[in-house]
């Protein structure tokens, strides 16, 4: 059974774009996140974002690990650990172990696939990609409510040793309690080790 461990998160700031430094910081501490044949995915690390690229890190921040429940014990000494994460430091705490919650409206921050720059490449890949996981739902992108961006989809970057992956934020609706299961226990898409197609029971309206 795949479960959530989420470890409470002190500290200031972090930059928007934290996954890969948060990678790097997590398997310095646990090699295990670095090992292919390892089953563990985190989400970085919740926030308020700030207008200058920084994420305000508040009461509410946390790190998500989803794992197999007989993998558990290889991120519990992550508690209590500071991490230096792109030059800001901040503590984990205690972890909780939660089971994933069927939802019907599932969302991703950020999800990416090769060869899937436009939004219409995009959405066409990520439908083939749901059929080939066997989960029936309907894909859609997230829009920006206000802004200069306003009506556009949310396009997300990931910066990786100097390359800029691109991705974009992903709600797939009108899921079944197995198949939203199977795509929080599976991720979508690319980069899943660095918190990409990490998929949460979305918010109302659909917002991340």
């Amino acid at each position: 059974m795949i479960v959530v461990l989420v470890f409470p998160v002190s500290g200031a700031l972090l930059p928007t774009d934290h996954a890969y430094p948060l990678y790097a910081a997590l398997s310095a501490l646990v090699p295990a996140f670095h090992a292919d044949e390892t089953p563990l995915r985190f989400a970085p690390i919740s926030g308020i974002g700030q207008s200058d690229g920084m994420l305000q890190v508040g009461p509410n921040s946390c790190l998500r690990v989803r794992l197999p429940d007989d993998h558990v014990r290889l991120a519990l000494p992550l508690a209590g650990k500071r991490l230096n994460v792109g030059g800001n430091w901040v503590r984990m705490g205690v972890p909780t172990v939660r089971t994933l919650v069927e939802a019907p409206v599932l969302v991703a921050r950020m999800v990416t696939f090769k060869n899937a720059d436009t939004p219409e490449q995009f959405l066409a890949t990520a439908r083939k990609k749901l059929t080939e996981l066997g989960v029936q739902g309907e894909p859609s992108l997230p829009i920006h409510m206000d802004g200069d961006r306003a009506g556009e989809p949310k396009r997300r970057v990931v910066r990786v040793k100097g390359a800029v992956i691109v991705g974009y934020s992903l709600l797939v609706s009108e899921l079944s309690a197995s198949n939203s299961l199977t795509l929080q226990g599976q991720g979508l898409g690319g980069r899943t080790r660095l918190g990409c197609g990490f998929f949460t029971p979305a918010k109302a309206g659909g917002t991340l």
